[in-house]
């Protein structure tokens, strides 16, 4: 497989719940752990399961049990492309897991997850298999599908629906589309909706509407959202003076950049380093 599945159990390793260019799926089996993503704390607690993102994200393990016991499965990002099922519903599902990452599972859907995980570590152990790639993809693609069916039913158990309105298929792309350039880095120097809307041969207008009917937010809260969670990690892990990083991001100077911060961090940039 080539690095593209890991599987871990180890804690020392587990600790970071995280590699890079890949999507993390955990199950917590017993204790719990408190971390922090993006700056939100969250729990992890015995039963539930958690995906991280691909994106780089702010990750860090803040506190666990003695008991804490969790089964962590690494996939590359794009061996998830390739095993995602052709249902719009996986980009609803991917936004949803910017703002929590984890689902607390019931009793059956516990017993799924589970299930899912051995048969993934079982098949990976039968390398020898002809097809080995084909059925990890086809293993993959079972346990993103029973994601989907946790997250809608934890979503309509709080009175909503993640598969109402339904999202036509050119506009499931043109968000995918329109979330690879974030994700690549472009809002490190444009910030534009017309930008985006011209790289894509679509009107802003146009864009924003189909932002908003994919995710419910705004083009416009996409840009923001990866350039003040990007700032954020470079003011916490580098040691780049505050001109240096308006540079960085494009800023005509570094009052800009303070004020840029201010607003969408609520702080500035020498409060937010402490």
């Amino acid at each position: 497989m080539d690095g593209e599945i890991i599987i871990s159990d180890n804690q020392a390793d587990v600790a970071k719940m995280q590699h890079g260019g890949y999507v993390t799926h955990a199950l917590c089996s017993g204790g719990s752990c408190r971390f922090r993503m993006d700056e939100k704390a969250f729990t992890l607690a015995g039963g539930d399961c958690m995906i991280v993102p691909q994106q780089e994200v702010a990750f860090s393990v803040e506190s666990a049990s003695a008991d804490f016991a969790v089964e962590v499965i690494y996939v590359r990002g794009d061996f998830v492309q390739v095993a995602t099922p052709p249902t719009n519903y996986g980009t609803r599902g991917h936004l949803a897991l910017f703002e929590n990452p984890v689902m607390h599972l019931g009793d059956k859907q516990r017993q799924v997850c589970a299930l899912n995980f051995d048969y993934l570590r079982r098949r990976l152990a039968i390398d020898t298999h002809n097809f080995h790639r084909d059925a990890m993809i086809n293993a993959v693609q079972c346990m993103i599908i029973d994601f989907f069916d946790f997250h809608v039913e934890l979503t309509r158990s709080l009175g909503g629906d993640l598969l109402e309105p339904q999202v036509s298929s050119q506009n499931s792309k043109l968000m995918q589309q329109f979330l690879a350039m974030l994700e690549r880095g472009d809002f490190r120097q444009r910030r534009e909706v017309g930008y985006y809307a011209n790289a894509l041969c679509v009107s802003a207008k146009y864009l924003s509407e189909v932002c908003k009917r994919v995710s419910g937010q705004s083009a416009i809260y996409w840009i923001t959202r990866y350039t003040s969670l990007d700032i954020a990690r470079q003011l916490r892990t580098t040691d780049l003076t505050v001109e240096q990083l308006a540079d960085l991001y494009g800023f005509a100077d570094a009052n800009y950049f303070v004020r840029y911060v201010r607003k969408n961090l609520g702080t500035t940039p020498s409060s937010f380093r402490g």
